[in-house]
């Protein structure tokens, strides 16, 4: 008889009792109705006699109990020998998947084409990960947010790390908010003791990932449910190129001297600036910084304080009386 869910749960809440019962009454009769073809615990009773719990008498006319710790290992060994040996091939078969799934994003009609869309938040989380689990040189991703749940960043870690060892470079580009996200700060603490590098913008990009220069995905039109597949050569070469420049442009996250931690707190001072004399709303504000709305109407309450006004119309009024633009750091940069 094969063990299995339905033969435990029978086990459990039939062959249990009866097993229980023959053991206080120090047998059951061999006659018994209930244990007999068509007796309402003729299946949990021979669920016992073929686990070998029960024995019949050298007389034949009863049945008695036997020491289940006899027969448990004879019983759970095999299973958990099984189990091990399901997972050792489920292992083999995940690794030849693997090859296949190389060859077939490698050929020039992956994914449909140049491009393609794939839709579903666990089908896109899925993809991604399955990407990344195959390449072979570098994984190139900006993380415009740094919200991201810590069951994302532990299941990030986890295929990072993987791909890290394999010799992939690995280089993430976060929003300046990032540093403040415990969470986001163990992640890169983690990745980059492993070889990952990260660094952090004052501005606000799309979120994008490349991987081996092949194969980019970037968010739909339609939002983060959906997300466009490009293995077009041409247009992932111009998605890196505009990577690269902005990596160029961004602070390692991992440095915390007073001298940078300063230009970034100019730096998110700056765009504060600009989202305000653009006269963007403060949840479009806070988006584009990567901020809470409440972090966002701190750095607004900052600068009514820093210009002495009380309202955003008076500040708006001063700082346009300065000549002040938000964009003073990068003038001075092109001067230079």
């Amino acid at each position: 008889m094969p063990l299995g869910q339905r033969e435990r749960s029978v086990f459990e809440d039939h062959a249990t009792p009866l097993y229980e019962e023959i053991v206080t009454s120090g047998g059951v009769s061999a006659a018994d109705e209930r244990i007999a073809k068509g007796g309402e615990l003729h299946e949990a009773f021979g669920i016992l006699v073929e686990l070998g719990l029960v024995v019949k008498s050298e007389d034949g006319a009863h049945w008695r109990a036997v020491d289940p710790a006899a027969v448990q290992a004879q019983v759970v060994a095999p299973l958990g020998q099984q189990g091990a040996e399901l997972i050792a091939e489920s292992a083999h078969w995940a690794q030849a998947f693997s090859a296949l799934s190389q060859a077939w994003r490698r050929s020039p009609g992956a994914v449909g084409g140049p491009f393609a869309e794939i839709r579903g938040t666990a089908t896109i989380g899925t993809f991604i990960m399955s990407l990344v689990g195959d390449a072979q040189e570098e994984v190139l991703t900006a993380q415009p947010q740094y919200r991201r749940g810590i069951k994302q960043l532990n299941e990030s870690v986890a295929h990072e790390i993987a791909a890290l060892k394999r010799g992939v470079t690995i280089r993430t580009l976060y929003q300046h908010a990032a540093r403040r996200g415990a969470d986001t700060r163990k992640y890169v603490a983690t990745v980059t003791a492993a070889g990952a590098e990260v660094r952090t913008l004052d501005e606000f990009f799309n979120r994008l990932i490349v991987v081996d220069r092949r194969t980019a995905i970037i968010p739909s039109h339609e939002g983060l449910d959906a997300a466009m597949v490009i293995s077009d050569r041409s247009l992932v070469g111009y998605l890196v190129d505009m990577f690269e420049r902005h990596w160029e442009r961004a602070r390692p996250f991992t440095s915390s001297e007073t001298s940078l931690m300063r230009d970034i707190a100019t730096e998110q001072r700056a765009m504060t600036i600009r989202m305000l004399l653009e006269g963007r709303a403060d949840p479009a504000g806070a988006k584009r910084l990567g901020v809470s709305p409440r972090t966002y109407a701190g750095y607004v309450a900052d600068l009514k304080n820093e210009f002495e006004v009380e309202t955003r119309f008076q500040l708006g009024y001063e700082m346009g009386k300065r000549g002040i633009s938000g964009r003073e750091t990068d003038e001075t940069g092109a001067a230079t």
